[in-house]
């Protein structure tokens, strides 16, 4: 009669504990799961809990599609703007925008933060003397029409050479912004003459610019 199978050793205490069930061979571990594990699934079990009753019973967050509703409406142009872009008052209204410290201050902080890459800070689409990939905005040469509207379309639509002119910023800065951009353009070049003596004098609006028609540098 053969002797008894001898008793499995117990582990040392840096041995890994294995469970008795072994299949095709092969035992699992039995080991107690880390604190830092069990800390983080603790706490983010508490944390779904809590976000569910302020979100789900609360109403305590606002939902993505209200949220993106209202920002698609702060970019939309005011009423009564599109009507007067695609009257022959836009180039006026551009022209003024571009005499008032209020609308160039708010226009130049624009440029600096999106367009100097390009088009450098004073416009000139050089830093020390290296050439910018944009064009320069203070001579009188334009590529795409000089008009403040064209200049306006060029902002808000992009350049119509795809492959290597500017991209449209209307979604990304608004029609405001774009207006006002090109007003701190402007503001860097003279307006015709009369020209602002007689919209004072007949006294157009000052509403939001908005897309123009087409195209500017």
């Amino acid at each position: 009669m053969s002797d008894p199978a001898p008793k499995p050793t117990p582990p040392g205490p840096d041995q890994p504990v294995l469970r008795p069930h072994t299949y095709d061979g092969i035992q699992e571990y039995d080991q107690r799961l880390p604190n830092w594990w069990l800390f983080t699934l603790y706490i983010m079990m508490g944390f779904t809990l809590v976000y569910w009753v302020a979100a789900y019973q609360l109403d305590m967050f606002v939902e993505d599609g209200p949220w993106a509703s209202a920002k698609v409406a702060g970019m939309r142009v005011p009423k009564g703007t599109a009507a007067l872009m695609a009257s022959s008052g836009a180039d006026t209204q551009l022209w003024q925008w571009s005499r008032d410290p209020e609308k160039v201050a708010s226009g130049k902080a624009a440029y600096e933060l999106t367009c100097v890459a390009c088009h450098a800070k004073d416009l000139s689409a050089k830093m020390a003397g290296v050439p910018l990939p944009g064009l320069p905005l203070n001579d009188k040469e334009w590529k795409y029409g000089g008009n403040p509207s064209d200049i306006l379309k060029i902002i808000t639509k992009g350049s119509p050479d795809v492959t290597k002119g500017m991209v449209a910023w209307e979604t990304v800065l608004g029609p405001t912004k774009c207006a006002e951009v090109a007003a701190y353009v402007l503001s860097h070049h003279e307006p015709p003459a009369g020209l602002l003596e007689a919209a004072a004098a007949a006294g157009t609006a000052t509403d939001t610019p908005a897309d123009p028609g087409p195209a500017a540098k």
